[in-house]
């Protein structure tokens, strides 16, 4: 009996592997475009190019160009969640190497690559004109602001500052937002991994200068 069980599910499980690889090849390829053309000029039969698949292969797996426009938002957005959650519930860690991971972890290589930050900011400049957008991203954005207040109130507390943990959220996350926004915009002019690399000195900088403290400077 066991072996017919295992008969009958395996070729459902391999089925089922192979779409979801398929669906993130499209996904990656979709990347790749709105980081190539931008969202306005992206089209179906760029993305089934720079997949090289067909162009039906994407409605048959995301019903149209605005539902495989939709998913990728989804994906972004899951991948830079788990990373940071991973980085803030670090085990063992104290608050200040919890905040401190999270926020270098925006320039960890799972999340911070040149095609991902260029889709990214597609992706911003059509949330006003599109809802469902902010719906997939809003929640999540919510949880991280939450987090990432709560470690600063507990660095607040524990060291006597002066400061309003809500502000420092608001500071943290604005310079997050414009560190990789300025990555876009010089990437012509320097490498990827220094941008990178001055852009986690500055997070440091910060962090010192709102939490001596418990962040030395180096």
């Amino acid at each position: 009996m066991t072996t017919a069980t295992l008969e009958t599910h395996a070729p459902h499980a391999s089925r089922k592997a192979s779409k979801d690889v398929r669906r993130l090849q499209l996904i990656d390829a979709t990347i790749s475009v709105l980081a190539r053309k931008g969202y306005a000029a992206l089209t179906v039969a760029d993305v089934a190019k720079a997949a090289g698949l067909s162009a039906g292969i994407i409605n048959f797996h995301f019903d149209s160009k605005d539902g495989l426009l939709a998913e990728c938002l989804q994906h972004l957005t899951n991948e830079f969640y788990r990373n940071w959650k991973a980085n803030i519930e670090r085990p063992g860690a104290t608050t200040a190497e919890r905040l401190r991971a999270t926020l270098l972890g925006d320039f960890d290589d799972a999340v911070f690559s040149p095609d991902k930050l260029r889709a990214w900011i597609a992706f911003w400049g059509e949330s006003q004109g599109r809802p469902v957008y902010e719906e997939i991203s809003a929640a999540k954005d919510v949880e991280r602001s939450r987090a990432v207040e709560a470690a600063c109130a507990e660095l607040i507390a524990d060291g006597g500052y002066a400061l309003d943990s809500a502000a420092i959220t608001r500071a943290l996350e604005a310079m997050l937002d414009g560190l990789w926004l300025d990555v876009v915009s010089t990437s012509t002019r320097r490498s990827h991994i220094e941008s990178a690399a001055n852009a986690r000195q500055s997070i440091k900088a910060v962090l010192h200068s709102f939490f001596p403290k418990h962040f030395p400077q180096t």
